[in-house]
């Protein structure tokens, strides 16, 4: 499916509105600013791709030559997800995540590998309890929903 408001049965639907999903605490802060801002943020994504660089079904998913402009759009993404800067859709528009993954073949052994590599990267961050839980469920969230194939 190419219409990003279908959505196969089973597969949950998430916000990709590039706003934030949690709203900001009594005190003002952000869930962006709580987990420590960019720095937060691009630490995760690195850490991400470093699991990404030695996975055989992931690898082939990103340009070798344009690894650093992934690394930068799925940060600057997340970024804006939480509430932090609007660079990406100020640069990229709306995410459209549906659509700008429908090239490549996500079935459950890439979300699953997707998945641990991101779970590596959540845990090296070391978050408070509740921050960690807040974002993994929104990645484990999303990692579902970008599913296009159940071919192997």
């Amino acid at each position: 499916m190419t219409d990003e408001t279908q959505r196969p049965t089973g597969i949950p639907l998430i916000p990709v509105v590039p706003t934030a999903s949690v709203p900001a605490t009594e005190s003002g802060t952000t869930f962006y600013e709580q987990l420590g801002g960019r720095p937060t943020f691009e630490a995760l994504v690195r850490e991400f791709y470093r699991g990404v660089a030695g996975d055989p079904v992931l690898k082939p998913m990103y340009p070798e030559d344009d690894l650093e402009g992934a690394i930068q759009r799925l940060t600057g993404f997340l970024e804006q997800y939480w509430d932090g800067p609007t660079t990406y859709s100020q640069q990229r528009g709306h995410p459209r995540l549906r659509m700008r993954h429908n090239p490549f073949k996500v079935n459950p052994d890439a979300r699953d590998r997707w998945l641990a590599h991101m779970r590596v990267a959540v845990d090296s961050l070391a978050l408070p309890p509740l921050q960690e839980a807040t974002l993994w469920d929104y990645l484990e969230r999303a990692a579902h929903a970008m599913v296009n194939t159940f071919d192997e």
